[in-house]
């Protein structure tokens, strides 16, 4: 499991950090997982805010609907290059994560804890509701694991992510992750990878000796 979440393996920025931004996340979202080491390496200066949806699904996906979109992630995630392993629990909340996540914050490394939880869940299948498996993910992201897994089971850290999320929601988004810049909102993974790239290319075509 730790070569999972070594988060010291990491590859070196292959851009300069851009405008300060702020990435909202989910955790039990593969989107989530998909672009947020692109986030963390175009945007390194980005504030990292964990959010949930605003309110819950009309109704479950029905098993063709779920397969959709099992295999249009799979799909881009080869397309990016990124390991794949579906969590058991998949669709599923993991308000445990979510509340460390925003332990997290308050410790200045939700990027960290974001990643690490990520790869656990997507990279290596585990669950993030496993006591365990937080534990690892919060000793990887430099947290203090006992004071994280004692916020994991306080519903006072629910607050900021339903609040974010319903912010969000009345702006008129509908997909997390989402990221906010100076140029505007971007939702879901596949228009932030885009941003992110047509910004880093303006950058390099203004300073070609970088």
């Amino acid at each position: 499991m730790t070569e999972v979440i070594q988060l010291a393996s990491r590859p070196a920025s292959d851009a300069p950090a851009v405008d300060a931004a702020l990435f909202f996340f989910d955790l039990a979202s593969p989107d989530t997982y998909l672009v947020a080491e692109r986030v963390e390496r175009r945007c390194g200066d980005a504030g990292w805010q964990p959010a949930l949806p605003d309110a819950a699904p009309a109704h479950p996906p029905d098993a063709a609907e779920l397969a959709r979109t099992i295999a249009a992630v799979e799909l881009r995630a080869r397309e990016l290059r990124l390991p794949l392993i579906w969590p058991e629990r998949f669709p599923a909340p993991v308000p445990s994560a979510m509340r460390i996540a925003t332990f997290a914050v308050e410790r200045g490394c939700a990027a960290a804890f974001a990643i690490a939880a990520g790869r656990l869940a997507f990279c290596g299948g585990f669950d993030l509701e496993d006591p365990a498996i937080l534990g690892d993910a919060a000793a990887a992201a430099g947290l203090d694991v006992k004071e994280a897994l004692a916020a994991a089971r306080d519903p006072r850290y629910d607050a900021p992510s339903v609040a974010a999320g319903r912010a969000l929601w009345a702006e008129g988004v509908a997909m997390l992750p989402v990221l906010r810049r100076e140029d505007g909102l971007y939702s879901g993974e596949q228009r932030i990878t885009a941003a992110l790239l047509l910004r880093a290319s303006a950058v390099d075509e203004a300073d070609p000796s970088g």
